[in-house]
């Protein structure tokens, strides 16, 4: 019987490098799982305390948006999700993704990594391709709301063509930006320090807080956009950015138009 590989990361070499941030976060690295934010719901659901990492090498099941599939292969890409707590109910956590999105990008810069952009509601993304994705999954608690955030990067890009365009537009990796690739250890460090930082900021003061740095990286800011729903367009527009509790904005002829979900691209001139 053949065995699973060793993960990759190791928790207590990771522990060193969280700094200020040691001790709020408990990590668990697995060689494989399905999907890392599932496996997390239900640890969550026993108790599982905040800022419960789980990072895995390879997911066989890892979900992005709409229920599309997130792939990760050792050392293609660094997946992982983390459970976090927050005081109060769901209207409080407008702008999660976005700000989860700030949080990631500020990590990389640290890592001396260019360039990166933000796209509404939860990707990231190197010269208009998508390098990673968030996913937030929410759950009621007595008085209290519990996010699993599912962070998926990637480091280089897919071997085969069936996975370089999994979403429908180009795939990016940080090893077109960066050379050599930043340790997964030093990288995975810094997005949680940065994380920890931005959420208690977000925890205090909501999105209105972030709004603005969210703002200054939103890729497609003032560019024309299409907002597709089920593949079907539904609004043409000019994007303007994000409203402060995480709506897209969108300028028509008729207007300023509020959106809290769908697809977004680019509109071809």
């Amino acid at each position: 019987m053949s065995q699973i590989p060793a993960p990759l990361i190791d928790p207590a070499r990771l522990q060193a490098l969280l700094g200020p941030a040691r001790g709020r976060f408990d990590v668990d690295a697995l060689a494989e799982c399905g999907s890392t934010s599932s496996l997390l719901m239900e640890r969550a659901t026993r108790g599982a305390p905040s800022g419960s990492v789980l990072v895995a090498d390879r997911q066989t099941a890892g979900r992005g948006r709409r229920g599309r599939h997130w792939l990760s292969s050792p050392e293609s890409g660094l997946t992982f999700s983390v459970l976090w707590r927050f005081d109060g109910d769901l209207g409080r956590l407008a702008g999660l993704s976005l700000v989860v999105g700030i949080a990631v990008r500020r990590a990389l810069a640290g890592c001396g990594v260019p360039g990166i952009k933000l796209k509404w509601p939860n990707d990231l993304l190197l010269d208009d391709g998508k390098l990673g994705g968030i996913l937030v999954e929410l759950q009621s608690e007595r008085n209290s709301m519990l996010a699993v955030i599912g962070i998926g990067l990637n480091l280089e890009l897919p071997a085969t063509d069936a996975e370089r365009l999994p979403f429908g537009q180009p795939v990016a990796a940080l090893a077109q930006a960066i050379f050599p690739l930043p340790d997964r250890h030093d990288l995975l460090a810094a997005i949680l320090i940065a994380l920890a930082a931005v959420l208690d900021q977000f925890s205090a003061a909501g999105f209105t807080a972030l709004r603005s740095e969210w703002q200054s990286y939103n890729a497609w800011q003032n560019r024309p956009v299409r907002l597709l729903r089920d593949g079907l367009v539904e609004m043409e527009g000019i994007c303007r950015g994000a409203d402060v509790d995480g709506a897209l904005l969108i300028g028509s002829d008729t207007g300023i138009e509020r959106c809290l979900s769908g697809d977004l691209s680019l509109r071809a001139a």
